[in-house]
C-alpha cells in the first residue's frame, strides 16, 4: 500500500494482481459496496441501471442514516468520483499495469484522515476481484 497525491487529492493505492476490469466491476457494483466499504451498509440508485455520470442514489451509513449521492466524474472502466450530501467525496481509479492494476482512492484535501478507511477497503476489493466466480 502506498500514500500519494493524484489529481490534487491525497491518495492511498494498492497494486492488485487482477485484471483491471475485474477490479472495476467490484467498484461499480452497488451490491458489493457494503462488502468493501467500511462506511457503507447499503447503496441504491434512484434509476436502476449501471453506474454512470450523473447517477443519483442513496448510501446508508453504519448508523442507518441514508445520505444522497451523485456521481460527479465517470470514465467507464477507469475512474469515478462522487458528491455525498452535496459535498465532494472520494475518487476511485483503476490504473492498468503489466501485472494487473493499481487501485487508487483519493480524498478531498480537507479529509486526509479518511485515507485510513480507504486503506481498509483496498484489500477487500482485491479479495473480491480475485475470488473464483
Amino acid at each position: 500500500m502506498r500514500l500519494g497525491l493524484r489529481h490534487r487529492m491525497p491518495t492511498v493505492e494498492l497494486a492488485i494482481s487482477a485484471p483491471p476490469q475485474a477490479v472495476w466491476d467490484v467498484l461499480v457494483d452497488l451490491q458489493a459496496w457494503p462488502k468493501w466499504g467500511p462506511s457503507v451498509t447499503r447503496a441504491e440508485l434512484e434509476v436502476p441501471g449501471p453506474l454512470r455520470l450523473g447517477s443519483r442514489g442513496k448510501v446508508w451509513t453504519p448508523l442507518g442514516v441514508p445520505v444522497p449521492f451523485e456521481i460527479s466524474e465517470f470514465t467507464d472502466g477507469r475512474a469515478w468520483a462522487w458528491r455525498v450530501a452535496g459535498v465532494p467525496a472520494t475518487r476511485h481509479e483503476v490504473i492498468p499495469t503489466n501485472t494487473g492494476c493499481i487501485l487508487s482512492f483519493g480524498v478531498p484535501l480537507w479529509a486526509p484522515p479518511y485515507l485510513g478507511v480507504m486503506a481498509v477497503a483496498l484489500p477487500r476489493i482485491a479479495r473480491l476481484a480475485t475470488r473464483p466466480r
